[in-house]
C-alpha cells in the first residue's frame, strides 16, 4: 500500500514538472505618438521574458499592414530568459493616424498572441514638383487635365487649378485653340519668378451640342509661343438637368424601355460589317427624345435616325449600328451610348459583342 501512494505521488510530481515554456511580454501596445514624416522609421522593442521550464520559439510574426515590418529573436529563449519583437513603421507617404498590429505565433500557450503599435504622422510639406506635377515649360500646373464632372445642359460651370512660375523671369500664360463652350484665363495672367497664379475654366454647357462625356485639348502658350507637343485637357460629362420636375412630372415622364441592352453578333470574318439593332419602348406617359447617340470606337457607326424625335407613349423605336471588324482579332465588346430625356434612364449603355475570325492569307 506504501508503494503504491509512493507511486502515485511520483506520478503526480512528475506531472507538475513537465516542461513548457511560457512567455510574458513588457506591454500589449505601443504608441509612438505624433510624429513627422521627414523622421523616417520608427522603432520599438517589446521585451519577451520566458517564464517557463523549457526552450521558446517565436515561430512566425504577422504584420496586418506591408508598412509594418517585424524583427525578433530567431534563436530559442531559454528558460528564465529574454529576447526581443522589434516593430518598425515606415511612415513615408502615410499621413493620419495609424493603427496596426503584430500577430506573434510561438510554441507557447496561447500559441498566437496580438501586439499593437498606433501614433500619427504628420505629413511632410511636398515639394514644388510633388504638387505641381505637370511642366510646361518654365511653368507647372497641378495636373494636364481640367476635370469639369457633371455639367447639366442649361449651365456654365468653373472650376480652378493652382499653377507656379518656376523661372527666373516673368512669363505671361495662355491657350490655344479653345472651344466656343470653354473659357480659360489665368489669373494674374503675367507670373513673376517663383509666383503661383489660378487657371479659371468656364464651361458653358449651352455652347455645346454634345452629351455625356466630352473632352478638349488645348495648347499652352508661354510669352506668346505655344509649347509644342503639350496639350492640356479639359473634359465634362454634359446631362440634363431634372432638378425642376415635380412629383407629377416624374409620374408622367417618359421611359426608355429596351429590350436588350447587349446584342450578341457571334463569329464573323475580319474586315467585314455587321448591321446591328437594338429596339426599345416609349413606356412612359410624354414623348421620349433621344437625345444623342454615341459610339466609342470608331469602327462602330450610328446610325442618327431617331435622335431628336419625339417617341409618343406606347410608340417603338429602335437604335441602329454597323460594326466593322476591320483588324480585330478575337473575341470584341464595344459600347453605344444613348442619352434620352427619361429622368431614370438619362444614359443608357448598350453593348455589342462580336468574335472576330481571322482572315485566311491566300499564298
Amino acid at each position: 500500500m506504501k508503494r503504491l501512494l509512493f507511486s502515485l505521488s511520483m506520478i503526480l510530481a512528475g506531472a507538475s514538472l513537465i516542461a513548457q515554456p511560457l512567455m510574458r511580454i513588457s506591454a500589449g501596445e505601443h504608441d509612438f505618438g505624433k510624429f513627422k514624416e521627414e523622421a523616417g522609421k520608427q522603432t520599438f522593442d517589446f521585451i519577451v521574458s520566458n517564464n517557463g521550464n523549457a526552450p521558446l520559439m517565436i515561430q512566425n510574426i504577422v504584420a496586418s499592414c506591408g508598412c509594418t515590418t517585424p524583427e525578433w529573436t530567431k534563436e530559442p529563449i531559454p528558460a528564465g530568459g529574454k529576447g526581443i519583437i522589434t516593430a518598425i513603421y515606415d511612415p513615408k507617404d502615410r499621413p493620419g493616424k495609424f493603427e496596426k498590429s503584430l500577430s506573434v505565433y510561438t510554441n507557447s500557450k496561447p500559441e498566437v498572441v496580438l501586439l499593437k503599435i498606433k501614433g500619427e504622422v504628420i505629413p511632410r510639406e511636398k515639394t514644388i514638383e510633388e504638387v505641381f506635377i505637370f511642366p510646361v515649360g518654365s511653368v507647372r500646373f497641378e495636373s494636364n487635365h481640367l476635370a469639369f464632372t457633371n455639367v447639366k445642359k442649361n449651365e456654365k460651370k468653373i472650376r480652378v487649378m493652382q499653377l507656379i512660375n518656376t523661372s527666373q523671369e516673368p512669363v505671361k500664360i495662355e491657350f490655344e485653340g479653345i472651344p466656343a463652350h470653354l473659357s480659360l484665363k489665368v489669373n494674374p495672367e503675367t507670373l513673376k519668378p517663383g509666383q503661383k497664379g489660378i487657371v479659371e475654366g468656364t464651361y458653358d454647357a449651352t455652347k455645346n451640342p454634345g452629351w455625356g462625356h466630352s473632352s478638349d485639348m488645348v495648347k499652352v502658350k508661354l510669352n506668346g509661343n505655344v509649347q509644342q507637343n503639350v496639350f492640356y485637357y479639359v473634359s465634362a460629362n454634359l446631362v440634363e438637368d431634372f432638378s425642376s420636375l415635380s412629383k407629377e412630372d416624374l409620374e408622367n415622364a417618359p421611359v426608355f424601355k429596351i429590350a436588350s441592352t447587349t446584342v450578341d453578333i457571334g463569329k464573323m470574318p475580319g474586315s467585314t460589317t455587321k448591321d446591328v439593332e437594338f429596339k426599345f419602348t416609349n413606356a412612359g406617359k410624354s414623348d421620349l427624345i433621344i437625345r444623342y447617340v454615341r459610339s466609342t470606337c470608331g469602327c462602330t457607326a450610328v446610325q442618327q435616325g431617331q435622335q431628336g424625335k419625339g417617341i409618343r407613349p406606347g410608340e417603338s423605336g429602335s437604335i441602329k449600328a454597323t460594326f466593322n471588324s476591320g483588324n480585330y482579332k478575337g473575341k470584341q465588346t464595344k459600347a453605344i451610348y444613348v442619352y434620352t430625356n427619361d429622368p431614370k434612364n438619362s444614359e443608357v449603355v448598350l453593348m455589342l459583342n462580336a468574335e472576330v475570325e481571322p482572315v485566311a492569307v491566300v499564298q
